[in-house]
C-alpha cells in the first residue's frame, strides 16, 4: 500500500511538473484578447494594404512596360509616376515582414538602399546578371528603378538615349524588365498567401510565446520603425552611425525629391497602425497596439508613444523635400530629426514590449533597449 502510495505522488509531480512547463512556455496574464486583434490587423490593415499595393504594383508594371516598348519622353514621366506611387504604397507593407514575405526575402528584392552602380552596369555590360541571387539585393526593387528613371544619365535626353541609341540598350530595357517580374511575382505571391491560408494561421496563434503571432509581428513593427525608418531613413545618411554624413545613402537617391515625402509616409502608416487604422481611416470596434496598452492600464506609455510620433512628425516637416541637400546644407537639423524618431524607440522596444511581456526577437546593437 506505501508503494502503491509512493508511486501515485511521484506520477502525480510528474503531471504538475509537465503542466508547469507547458505554462511557462505561455507568459499571457492579461485578460486582453489577442485573437481579435490580430483578426484585425490582418483583415483591415495588412490584406487591405497588400491589395492595394497589388494594384500598384501592376500599374507600374504596365507603366514600365509600355516605356520599354516605346522609350519616349511621355512613357518616362508616365512610368516615373507610377514608380512614385508605388513607393509610396510600399511604406504600407513594408513593416509586414512575417508568413511569405519572410520567407521569400521580399524586402530585400524590393527596397535595399543604396545600390550598387557598378553591379548594375557590370550585370549590363556582360549581359550576365540574376535577380535571384542575393549579391543582387542591391541592385533591383524601387532603388534599382530609380537609378534607370532618374540617375542613368544627366539628363532626360540623355536618360533616353541609354534605351534607344546606346549599344546596350537592349540590355539596359531587359533589366527593367527582369526588376519589373521579380517585384510584381513576389508582391503576388505575398499577398495571395495572406488570402488563401496564412490569414487563418495567423490569426489563430494567439498565445504568447517567441513563434506565436502576436509576439512576431510586434517584434516585426518595432524592427521596422527602428532599423528601417529611423537609421536607414534618417540617421545613416545623416552620419548618425558613421564618422561622416554620407547623403549618397538617402532613400530614392537619384530623384533628389522624394525622400522626405517617403519617410513622411512610412511614419504616418507606422503611427495608423498602433491606433488600429487603416490609411488614417479609424475602423468601428477596431483593436491594436494602443487599445492593448489601455487595457492593461498602461496609458501612459500609448499616450507618450502617440505624442513623441507627433513631435518626430514635425521635425521631419521642417526638412528640406531633398535630404541630399538637407544633409549637405544643414545636417544637423537632420541628426535633430533622428534623435526624435530615437526617443520614439525606447518607449516602443523596452517599455511597449515589457508590457505585452514580448520579448525582443532581433539582435540590438544600439545600447537603447
Amino acid at each position: 500500500m506505501i508503494k502503491k502510495t509512493i508511486l501515485f505522488l511521484t506520477l502525480l509531480l510528474l503531471i504538475l511538473s509537465c503542466d508547469s512547463s507547458d505554462e511557462s512556455e505561455d507568459v499571457n496574464v492579461d485578460n486582453f484578447d489577442r485573437g481579435v486583434l490580430l483578426s484585425h490587423l490582418a483583415d483591415n490593415i495588412i490584406i487591405p494594404s497588400y491589395q492595394e499595393f497589388s494594384t500598384k504594383m501592376s500599374d507600374l508594371k504596365s507603366a514600365g512596360q509600355t516605356f520599354v516598348t516605346n522609350p519616349d519622353q511621355a512613357n518616362l514621366e508616365a512610368f516615373r509616376n507610377s514608380w512614385l506611387q508605388a513607393y509610396k504604397n510600399w511604406q504600407h507593407v513594408e513593416m509586414f515582414d512575417i508568413g511569405k514575405a519572410d520567407e521569400l526575402l521580399y524586402y530585400f528584392h524590393m527596397n535595399v538602399f543604396p545600390i550598387s552602380v557598378t553591379k548594375i552596369e557590370q550585370g549590363i555590360a556582360s549581359g550576365n546578371y540574376d535577380l535571384s541571387d542575393s549579391n543582387y539585393h542591391d541592385a533591383q526593387g524601387f532603388p534599382a528603378l530609380d537609378y534607370f528613371l532618374h540617375g542613368v544619365a544627366p539628363t532626360d535626353m540623355e536618360i533616353l538615349e541609354k534605351y534607344t541609341t546606346s549599344s546596350n540598350a537592349t540590355v539596359y530595357k531587359a533589366y527593367i524588365t527582369d526588376i519589373l517580374n521579380k517585384m510584381s511575382d513576389l508582391t503576388t505571391k505575398v499577398s495571395n498567401d495572406w488570402s488563401n491560408g496564412f490569414r487563418d494561421v495567423f490569426v489563430s496563434s494567439t498565445s504568447n510565446t517567441a513563434t506565436s503571432s502576436l509576439n512576431k509581428i510586434v517584434n516585426d513593427y518595432v524592427f521596422y520603425y527602428e532599423k528601417r525608418l529611423r537609421s536607414n531613413k534618417v540617421g545613416i545618411p545623416a552620419g548618425v552611425f558613421s564618422s561622416n554624413p554620407l547623403p549618397e545613402k538617402v532613400e530614392a537617391f537619384y530623384n533628389q525629391t522624394v525622400s522626405k515625402e517617403l519617410v513622411l509616409e512610412s511614419l504616418d502608416v507606422f503611427k495608423d497602425v498602433f491606433e488600429g487604422k487603416y490609411k488614417g481611416n479609424a475602423s468601428a470596434n477596431r483593436s491594436s497596439f494602443q487599445q492593448y496598452l489601455q487595457a492593461l492600464d498602461r496609458d501612459d506609455i500609448s499616450s507618450a508613444i502617440i505624442n513623441q510620433l507627433a513631435v518626430a512628425k514635425t521635425q521631419l516637416n521642417a526638412l528640406n523635400g531633398n535630404f541630399f541637400e538637407q544633409i549637405n546644407q544643414d545636417n544637423q537639423k537632420m541628426t535633430q530629426t533622428y534623435d526624435e524618431l530615437q526617443k520614439a524607440v525606447v518607449l516602443l522596444k523596452t517599455d511597449m514590449l515589457q508590457a505585452f511581456s514580448v520579448n525582443l526577437d532581433y539582435e540590438d546593437g544600439d545600447g537603447d533597449g
